[in-house]
């Protein structure tokens, strides 16, 4: 998670429409950043878009918006493999090669049951079932369910990678949904580790509870404004550091070093993530990334100001001296209303 981009969502698709040419662009948006736009056009208008995109950014879309807390939504699946279709068989090729088995084969067995024709003779399909090669049946688990979307992506499977298309009828048929859901959601963790946001287990670190005595330390051989880096997955301008900012935190950090600024601005970053995903923000919306921001330059702001007031020190000296997530643990401490929701918790 990152700061507010400057583009408001409802001109993102605007600006990108009057580009000559998107295939060029498209390949360069961070990973959100594209997840963000294509929502904001709409997934039944944004199929020309995920046509330009890279195999990265198509499974960082589903990575961030395909999931509700710990498992897969059917749905949003759906939504998107809609959106792939539109964009083209190639595209719809390229995405089902690209993502991960057990979430197709999950999306499969949401929507669909699958039989495999027996060997004995005088078996009959299941009424208003479906077949490409006469050996898988599916019918939709729902009668009315639309599977055409799900068709198409079989039968361009069955056309350009039938292993694979095997292997997803075979795992329909056979595999136990703990089993794949467990492997998914290990992929997807990792995936997001690499774009910054960390198990939730991790994450929930930045609420430990500090005692009243703890809250105005300052930790001893702490290095709090090393200089960190990772591929951030939003377009991200200056953080709003001002003499003028409204909370404490950023009107210290306006009167750091440039270095100093860019060490802060890794570490805030990396704080965000971590309330992002302890607060079970949905990581494909928008606005989750202006929530995030706001709670912890707020709360951090709060402890900052205590230990900053308890050793009789300056807010620069302090913040120079105590790690960014420090602070928003004293911040949580003497705020419990900061702490996430009993909900939040698997």
């Amino acid at each position: 998670m990152a700061v507010v981009c400057e583009t408001p969502l409802a001109r993102r698709g605007e600006i990108l429409d009057l580009l000559p040419a998107p295939e060029a662009l498209v390949p360069l948006l961070p990973e959100a950043e594209l997840c963000f736009t294509a929502k904001a056009l709409g997934l039944s208008e944004s199929g020309w878009l995920l046509e330009h995109a890279s195999q990265e950014q198509l499974v960082a879309c589903l990575d961030l918006d395909a999931w509700s807390g710990l498992a897969p939504d059917p749905e949003r699946l759906d939504a998107w493999l809609e959106a792939l279709a539109d964009a083209g068989e190639e595209t719809l090729v390229r995405a089902g090669r690209n993502l991960d088995g057990e979430l197709l084969v999950l999306l499969l067995r949401a929507r669909a049951e699958v039989f495999l024709k027996p060997s004995e003779e005088g078996w009959s399909p299941p009424p208003g079932s479906h077949t490409l090669e006469g050996q898988f049946f599916l019918r939709a688990r729902r009668e009315g369910d639309d599977l055409s979307c799900l068709l198409q992506l079989l039968d361009a499977l069955f056309r350009e990678d039938y292993w694979l298309y095997f292997r997803l009828m075979q795992g329909a048929t056979w595999e136990l949904d703990s089993e794949l859901e467990e492997w998914a959601l290990r992929w997807r963790t990792d995936r997001l580790q690499e774009l910054g946001f960390p198990p939730w287990e991790e994450a929930m670190q930045i609420y430990g509870f500090l005692r009243p005595e703890q809250r105005g330390e300052i930790p001893p051989g702490a290095e709090p404004l090393e200089v960190g880096a990772w591929r951030l997955p939003v377009w991200i301008p200056e953080l709003p550091a001002a003499p003028d900012a409204r909370h404490a935190i950023l009107r210290a950090a306006a009167e750091l070093g440039t270095e100093e600024r860019r060490a802060f601005f890794f570490a805030f970053v990396a704080l965000a993530n971590k309330l992002a995903v302890a607060d079970r923000l949905p990581l494909g919306d928008a606005e989750s990334i202006p929530t995030a921001i706001e709670k912890a330059a707020r709360v951090a702001s709060l402890g900052l100001e205590q230990v900053a007031g308890a050793n009789g020190l300056g807010e620069l000296e302090v913040l120079r001296r105590v790690p960014v997530e420090r602070l928003f643990r004293v911040g949580v401490s003497l705020d419990r209303g900061a702490r996430p929701p009993v909900a939040s918790t698997p």
